[in-house]
């Protein structure tokens, strides 16, 4: 393959080939665990694989990133992210969470789908791309940590270590399709106060009373609508905690709102409009998630456009939070497995994958030059 020039995705010697690497490398991240904050062993597993086929890294904590080789400060930098944290494996797991294995098409085991499919098919694109001469963008993937989580020690903290970012790829399920924009979020503990009595008297005030009140407001609320928006703002109760005894009334009821916005609304308006028709007690948890959008004329979308992927709005948040240039969310696998039992990504997702991406990098670079780069959209 003559690295001078690009090649379409159907002219590769062999997808097959250029798939084993990333697959033996995704056995190998899902057969060690790596919940959000205890990454270490397998940023060290990402790093030496990229190592091993002639790329110089960077790190921070558990956050590797890397260049292509010929690299131009001059030019803008196109930006490919994945996470390579999970979650905490469902209890209804029948399968062994850290035992991975094929059967019927399916690679099975924690993180496969989310997001482990999405990074090693990011990941072999680049590769594809590093000894490059002459591309028109630069290329900077990173695979990050604390994504689970919104942790200050993943994405958002090497951000500002990275150099020209114009626009970015967010790898996650979206089964290779183009998540153009997707909510921000944003989760609030909230406290309801009574106070304690004995059960069998009429005494104390009954702290899960008032929140279920509450409740029943996040439960039943809907944010005006503007446009052809729907469901600017989703509210949902997930926790709730009180009771030390079945005999006392309790003083103190702790529940758990999560909260998922567009534009139409500022996390200071939600807040606003919250306080104004509750009584809890609210503290609203560190990293609010900003809602991410990207031009429907962006280069990016277009080159996507081309090559028939088709545009939607994910319900979901990512790690695309973090940026403040234009960034779609596109991977393979779906999203409606991540964080489920048994999790899976068919072994054809990640091939499919692999040449998908490649092929929306050379239609981007091919259309380079035909017409403007809007690289940053005036809606943004």
């Amino acid at each position: 393959m003559n690295p001078n020039s690009i090649k379409s995705a159907g002219s590769l010697p062999d997808l097959y080939t250029l798939t084993e690497d990333p697959l033996q490398l995704l056995r190998k991240l899902i057969s060690t665990p790596s919940f959000s904050t205890e990454e270490v062993n397998t940023a060290d597993q990402i790093e030496s694989f990229l190592i091993h086929h002639d790329v110089f890294t960077f790190r921070k904590f558990n956050n590797i990133w890397c260049y292509n080789r010929n690299f131009d400060p001059s030019k803008p930098t196109l930006l490919l992210n994945s996470h390579h944290d999970t979650v905490k494996p469902s209890k209804a797991y029948q399968n062994d969470p850290f035992h991975p294995f094929i059967k019927d098409g399916k690679l099975h085991g924690l993180g496969s789908n989310d997001a482990g499919g999405c990074l090693v098919s990011l990941m072999a694109a680049f590769l594809h791309f590093h000894e490059f001469t002459d591309l028109p963008y630069n290329l900077c993937f990173a695979a990050t940590a604390e994504e689970e989580t919104s942790g200050e020690r993943g994405l958002k903290c090497i951000l500002p270590e990275l150099q020209n970012i114009a626009f970015a790829i967010v790898g996650e399920p979206t089964q290779m399709e183009m998540a153009v924009a997707e909510k921000g979020s944003m989760v609030l503990d909230c406290i309801s106060y009574g106070k304690p009595g004995h059960a069998a008297r009429e005494e104390g005030d009954n702290a899960i009373y008032k929140a279920f009140a509450d409740m029943q407001w996040f439960a039943g609320f809907i944010f005006p609508i503007e446009g052809d928006l729907q469901s600017p703002v989703k509210m949902t109760v997930t926790e709730v905690n009180a009771g030390i005894q079945h005999n006392i009334v309790p003083g103190e009821c702790n529940f758990t709102v999560d909260i998922r916005f567009t534009h139409s609304w500022t996390p200071k308006e939600i807040l606003t409009t919250i306080y104004n028709h509750t009584t809890c007690k609210i503290n609203v948890r560190p990293n609010v998630m900003n809602p991410s959008f990207i031009d429907g004329q962006h280069p990016l979308v277009m080159a996507g456009k081309e090559i028939g992927k088709h545009t939607y709005c994910s319900p979901t948040s990512s790690d695309q939070g973090w940026l403040d240039v234009p960034s779609m969310k596109m991977g393979p696998g779906d999203s409606a497995r991540s964080h489920m039992a048994d999790e899976y990504i068919f072994v054809e997702e990640i091939r499919e994958g692999i040449a998908t991406y490649i092929w929306l990098l050379e239609s981007l670079f091919s259309n380079h030059g035909k017409k403007k780069n809007l690289l940053v959209s005036d809606n943004y």
